[in-house]
């Protein structure tokens, strides 16, 4: 899996919320809607898009999440 595009729509910050990720996998698939929210400790995580509390979209392993998460995150330290 190779992630070939990824771009962050930053929003005024709420509860935490500072943006949304939108992800090109292989220059195939698009993943749009992937939270970005500031930790209270410092540093970011990132929530998949879940419709009423039932998941939209989520990695089935570490491997995959992790390469999704730093993905995002260096990218965000390109855009801050």
């Amino acid at each position: 899996m190779k992630i070939t595009e990824c771009n962050i729509d930053f929003i005024t910050e709420r509860s935490g919320l500072i943006g949304f990720a939108n992800l090109i996998i292989d220059n195939s698939l698009y993943i749009s809607s992937i939270g970005i929210h500031k930790k209270l400790s410092g540093g970011y995580r990132i929530t998949y898009p879940q419709k009423q509390n039932h998941s939209i979209l989520y990695p089935i392993n570490r491997e995959t999440s992790s390469i999704i998460e730093t993905t995002i995150f260096n990218k965000l330290k390109e855009s801050r």
